[in-house]
């Protein structure tokens, strides 16, 4: 049970409405989205403004308090689970004002709470588009999506969150507020904090406000999908897709298991007897989209595409689209537990990567459907199982480091958009280095003496 004085602290500072130290509140706190145990923090704080938030900060920073910042709790490497019983949890779901839509220097400024799909929306009001576009993007928030550096379909032509953050304004393990970047189009002033926060998953700071870039919207699109009857055909076909210097916004990869799960959850009319699906858009000027989609189709043709459907309306786009996202929604109702993995690796390494992760399947008897943003070298092997059954996620646990191994093997990175939590923090090493880690924990001591800002998360204990 919370300390009844420190309960008592925290309502006279930011309102008893706002501080929710329930056994039911605290354990619907106590997890997120990666399949991880759950730990039930010791308070759930609810900031209504700004400076409520700078106050929690503060408090907990007084008080020695273990802090995790969390929005909707998307968080697919576990990076928003609270650090320990005697942690406090920062729910920002009331930070949601979208502050400012610049029109004329195409920019935004919002709260951290502010959900992604909501201020999308509410740029495309303006006239301005903001590509990133994470799959959990009606629920997942801004300030989540800054934390995890977050991707999304569209990541191959457009980047990731990282490339539209402008400026970040975060509270400081003390409290105090510190602001970085502008809502210029150059800044060259201080440290690039800016840079620094982004992907930092709550070790650095608590965001308030963050400036985001916009740019014009595409005039025109071209969506298609090209069926292989071999999973080496289709990525071969995106290996010559890109050598021809033509970056799709959008290129993804379904394998026959996914195919035949999605078709049986919507019966959209896929091919079930594909071995593999790319799903592909084109957009820009209506001229090069002409252009970039004819070549498009007959590089598909030349590779061994056994059909190629182009989209010839709105609703068609949509129809293509809406297979690949129910590709995780109908593999995740096969079994009771659903683990969606992040794997990337260099582009031309992708048929290895899919032959691998099959032959890892067998190894360990388990299920994976495999899909992702094959354009950017970005898989998600989806392991279906049943964390109740001991012994099988026994062996899912160690298909998992194969998959990861088998990923740095080949030249990839642990998470091309997910970030590393606790998932992946025993794996990071292998990928950078011992001095590394020992350097990025002397950062976090420097700027969090008391180590009270998401600890244990990606870096591990220091």
């Amino acid at each position: 049970m919370p300390n009844k004085h420190l309960i008592k602290e925290f309502e006279k500072q930011i309102g008893r409405q706002n501080v929710m130290a329930e056994e039911a509140d605290r354990q619907a706190y106590a997890y997120d989205s990666a399949v991880l145990d759950a730990v039930v923090p010791a308070l759930v704080i609810r900031p209504t403004t700004t400076e409520e938030l700078g106050q929690t900060v503060r408090l907990c920073h007084r008080h020695g308090l273990p802090l995790t910042v969390r929005g909707s709790g998307t968080n697919l490497s576990g990076g928003t689970i609270p650090s320990s019983t005697e942690s406090v949890v920062i729910v920002t779901n009331a930070l949601a004002e979208i502050i400012e839509i610049n029109a004329q220097d195409m920019y935004g400024v919002v709260q951290p709470g502010v959900i992604t799909a909501n201020f999308a929306a509410a740029a495309a009001e303006k006239g301005l588009f903001y590509p990133p576009d994470p799959g959990s993007q009606t629920v997942s928030t801004i300030g989540g999506n800054v934390a995890e550096n977050a991707g999304g379909l569209r990541g191959l032509k457009y980047g990731v969150t990282k490339d539209y953050v402008m400026g970040i304004e975060f509270f400081d393990a003390a409290g105090e507020l510190v602001k970085s970047g502008s809502r210029t189009v150059k800044c060259a002033t201080g440290f690039n904090l800016t840079d620094l926060m982004v992907g930092s998953e709550g070790l650095l700071g608590v965001y308030s406000q963050i400036t985001l870039k916009l740019i014009p919207p595409p005039k025109a699109q071209q969506a298609m999908m090209a069926v292989f009857d071999s999973v080496e055909k289709a990525s071969e076909t995106v290996s010559a897709i890109i050598a021809s210097q033509i970056i799709p916004c959008t290129l993804e990869f379904l394998d026959n298991f996914t195919i035949r799960t999605v078709e049986d959850f919507r019966q959209a009319g896929l091919p079930v007897d594909a071995e593999a699906l790319l799903l592909i858009e084109v957009d820009g000027h209506p001229a090069e989209v002409e252009d970039d989609a004819a070549q498009i189709k007959e590089l598909c043709t030349r590779q061994g595409a056994t059909k190629i459907q182009m989209a010839q309306s709105a609703a068609e786009k949509d129809l293509i689209w809406q297979a690949r996202r129910d590709a995780l929604p109908a593999l995740a109702r096969l079994k009771p537990t659903t683990v969606l993995e992040d794997a990337t690796v260099p582009r031309s390494k992708i048929p290895e990567m899919v032959k691998r992760i099959n032959e890892i399947g067998k190894k360990y008897h388990i299920t994976i459907g495999t899909f992702g943003h094959a354009g950017d070298g970005n898989l998600h092997p989806t392991i279906l199982t049943d964390k109740r059954n001991h012994e099988e996620f026994s062996r899912v646990e160690q298909a998992i480091d194969e998959i990861f191994e088998t990923a740095l093997s080949l030249g990839g990175t642990l998470s091309g958009e997910h970030g590393i939590g606790l998932a992946k923090s025993k794996y990071l090493e292998n990928e950078t280095s011992r001095g590394t880690i020992l350097y990025s924990r002397r950062l976090k001591k420097a700027l969090d003496p008391k180590n009270i800002l998401n600890p244990g998360k990606m870096i591990g204990e220091g």
